[in-house]
């Protein structure tokens, strides 16, 4: 009988688990405390915010993600979109705790890490993680 039971809870665990991971991935959330230069990046940072995105080359989602942040960086001025290959540089990838491709940092004018995505985000997250970077005025 313990048998039945591991059979129909194991399948059902799997489950709760996939969805949990489904709607987390992606999600843009606030982070703090750490700050990066143009020298860290070895690009300039954005006039008013900077988007870095960490990939690699046979990430499916870091295609998209290029698209969507390329499409950002387009239609808001002072915004800037750079791309780092993680396995180029895994200095950065530990300093920062990069996990996974494509992680997205959103950072404002000065360089503060505010927000931090892991998967691909929608666009209309990357805008609101902008709006929110942006310095009031």
């Amino acid at each position: 009988m313990s048998g039945l039971w591991v059979a129909l809870a194991t399948p059902a665990l799997g489950t709760v688990i996939g969805v949990v991971h489904l709607r987390r991935r992606g999600r843009v959330r606030d982070v703090g405390g750490e700050r990066l230069t143009g020298a860290d990046l070895r690009e300039e940072l954005g006039e008013r915010v900077t988007l870095v995105q960490f990939s690699t080359a046979f990430c499916q989602p870091c295609r998209a993600t290029r698209r969507i942040l390329s499409d950002v960086s387009t239609l808001v001025p002072g915004v800037r979109h750079v791309e780092i290959d993680a396995e180029s540089r895994l200095d950065l990838v530990r300093r920062l705790n990069i996990m996974r491709t494509p992680t997205v940092l959103v950072l404002d004018a000065a360089g503060a890490v505010v927000k931090r995505a892991s998967g691909r985000p929608r666009k209309a997250d990357v805008l609101a993680a902008v709006a929110d970077a942006l310095p009031p005025g």
